[in-house]
C-alpha cells in the first residue's frame, strides 16, 4: 500500500523511535544536576546547534537537498549533510524522502505529519507510529539513494553521532557529552518539529497556498529562517525563505555569502513582481 492509498486504520506503535525519543530526552535532564553544567559546555551546545540546525538541517537536508533550492560542490553538499546528519534526526534518505511528501500532499491525509490532525500529531505523534509514507520514500529519493556518502551518512548516523561524544567526553567530560549531544539533539528536535507545528497554527499568510501553513517569526528565530513556512509553501523552490525586511532568514544570508563567493550557484528565488503582486489572505 503506498502513501497515496493510506487510509484512517490505527497505526501500530513505532518502539524502537519511542525508545529512542524518550531515552534521549531523560538523558538530556542530567543537564539539571549542577555537576553538569559550567559555560564552556553551553558555548558547546550553543555552536553544535547552530552547525547542526542553522547549516545542516535548514541549509543543507532542507533547502539545499530537499528542495535543490541552490547548488553547490559535491564537497560542500557533503558537508553540509553531514552536518545535518549530526543532528540525528534520522537517515538524510528518509528525511528528504518524507518531507518530498510532506509537501506533495500537505495536510492532506496522506502527509505524514498532517496539522489537521492536532498539534501533538504534526509535531511529534506522527514519527512514535509506523507510517505509510515510510515505505514510499523510495520512490521521492531516487536522485540521492544511490549516492553512497548519502547511504552511508543514512544508516550510520547514530555511530556518527557516538563518536562524536567520545569526541566531546575527551574534551571535557560529561557536561560537554550532557550539553553537547543530548541537550542539543532535544533542543534541534523540537525547533525542527515546531515547522511542521506551529507554523501550522500560528502567525500571518502572505500567499495563498493549498494548506494551512504560516509565517511565524518566533519558529522562525530559532530555526534559522524555516519560520517563514507560508512563504515557503507559497514557492518551494526559493532558497530565500523570508520576503519582507523583517522577514530575518539567517540561512538565506548564509546562502548568498556562498554565492557571493562563487560557492552556490543556481540560487533559486521568487520574482520580485510576484513578491510585489503577493495575493494576501
Amino acid at each position: 500500500m503506498t502513501v497515496a492509498t493510506q487510509n484512517s486504520k490505527k497505526l501500530d506503535p513505532d518502539w524502537l523511535t519511542r525508545i529512542y525519543m524518550a531515552s534521549i530526552h531523560a538523558i538530556a535532564l542530567l543537564a539539571l544536576l549542577p555537576s553538569n553544567f559550567n559555560w564552556s559546555a553551553v558555548g558547546v551546545f550553543f555552536v553544535l546547534y547552530c552547525v547542526t540546525a542553522g547549516l545542516g538541517i535548514t541549509l543543507g537536508f532542507h533547502r539545499l537537498i530537499a528542495h535543490r533550492s541552490f547548488e553547490v560542490p559535491k564537497i560542500f553538499e557533503y558537508f553540509f549533510v553531514f552536518c545535518g546528519t549530526l543532528a540525528c534526526q534520522g537517515g538524510v534518505i528518509q528525511w528528504v524522502g518524507l518531507h518530498r511528501i510532506h509537501h506533495k500532499y500537505s495536510d492532506t491525509t496522506p502527509d505524514p505529519h498532517d496539522s489537521n490532525k492536532g498539534f501533538w500529531w504534526s509535531h511529534l505523534g506522527w514519527m512514535l507510529h509506523k507510517i505509510e509514507a515510510d515505505g514510499d520514500v523510495p520512490r521521492y529519493t531516487k536522485d540521492i539513494s544511490s549516492d553512497p556518502v548519502f547511504r552511508f551518512m543514512q544508516n550510520f548516523f547514530i555511530p556518527i553521532q557516538v563518536v562524536l561524544g567520545f569526541l566531546l567526553y575527551w574534551w571535557g567530560g560529561w557536561p560537554f557529552v550532557i550539553w553537547g549531544i543530548f541537550v542539543r539533539l532535544v533542543v534541534v528536535f523540537h525547533c525542527t518539529w515546531f515547522v511542521n507545528s506551529a507554523t501550522h497554527k500560528f502567525g500571518y499568510r502572505t500567499f495563498e497556498s493549498t494548506d494551512t501553513s504560516r509565517n511565524c517569526w518566533w519558529v522562525a528565530l530559532v530555526t534559522f529562517g524555516e519560520g517563514w513556512h507560508n512563504n515557503h509553501h507559497a514557492h518551494q523552490y526559493a532558497a530565500r525563505h523570508g520576503i519582507k525586511w523583517w522577514e530575518i532568514d539567517t540561512t538565506w544570508m548564509a546562502i548568498w555569502v556562498l554565492r557571493t563567493l562563487g560557492i552556490a550557484r543556481n540560487v533559486k528565488l521568487i520574482p520580485a513582481e510576484v513578491i510585489a503582486n503577493r495575493s494576501v489572505k
